[in-house]
């Protein structure tokens, strides 16, 4: 068995004395993991950053065999460790994919959204509403995706203000009434209507933070996000 593939590294890990173990996350095949022989070595260690694009080819005698990657790299992006920030998002986006997608299912949609993110920190002062539109469609991707087209009480479509942390579905600020204070924030910036402060993007976090943590994380392992999560969310507050 064997497939040719780019993807982004998602996590490394040592294996024995001279290898790594590696998971990969790649258009056509998914997250993936497999051995690099001599991945810990001087000359290869360097390649294995995560968030590092990688011209990939996997072999292995059976299809369930963990197998062995021969790596070559297509876009390193190591300067993001200049940038607190910017690599505090990679961190979390790596973080998170390695968290909830399930091994070896294609998300081909997901990945190259993934990829423009990526390429993305630390080029563009926006990027942080990028990243949080993600997180929306990473719930979308995996089957937990919010419905904010309509009020879940009346219909309407205007006004829209809160989402339900029941049922995932919006509602406008007059059917919300009192019980507006049990509900999330939906800032205009998760309805695709921007630019966004940083207080509606933290918003938005508190909310795909919500449905990540306690639906997707929970069904998946039942326990709570990555810490990288954690420390963007913390980081872009701060910012204010």
């Amino acid at each position: 068995m064997d497939w040719r593939d780019v993807g982004a590294l998602l996590a490394v890990r040592t294996h024995g004395e001279t290898s790594a173990i590696i998971e990969v996350f790649t258009a056509d095949h998914g997250r993936h993991a497999g051995v690099v022989r001599g991945g810990a070595s001087r000359k290869t260690a360097p390649l294995l950053q995560p968030g590092a694009q990688l011209d990939l080819t996997w072999r292995a005698r059976l299809e369930d065999h963990i197998g062995t990657f021969t790596v070559e790299p297509v876009r390193s992006r190591a300067a993001l460790l200049s940038d607190r920030l910017a690599l505090a998002g990679l961190n979390a986006i790596c973080a998170l994919l390695h968290f909830t997608l399930p091994e070896r299912e294609p998300h081909p949609d997901l990945y190259a959204r993934s990829i423009a993110l990526l390429d993305t920190l630390g080029a563009a002062p926006g990027w942080p509403l990028d990243y949080l539109q993600w997180e929306l469609m990473l719930l979308e991707e995996l089957g937990y995706g919010l419905d904010l087209t309509g009020c879940a009480v009346s219909g309407s479509r205007e006004d829209l203000a809160y989402v339900s942390p029941k049922t995932g579905r919006a509602v406008s600020r007059d059917a919300a009434g009192d019980w507006a204070n049990r509900l999330l924030p939906l800032p205009p910036c998760l309805l695709g209507q921007g630019p966004a402060s940083g207080s509606e993007i933290a918003d938005g976090l508190r909310t795909t933070g919500y449905f990540l943590e306690h639906r997707l994380a929970y069904d998946l392992r039942g326990r709570g996000l990555p810490e990288a999560r954690r420390r963007l969310v913390d980081m872009l507050a701060r910012q204010g």
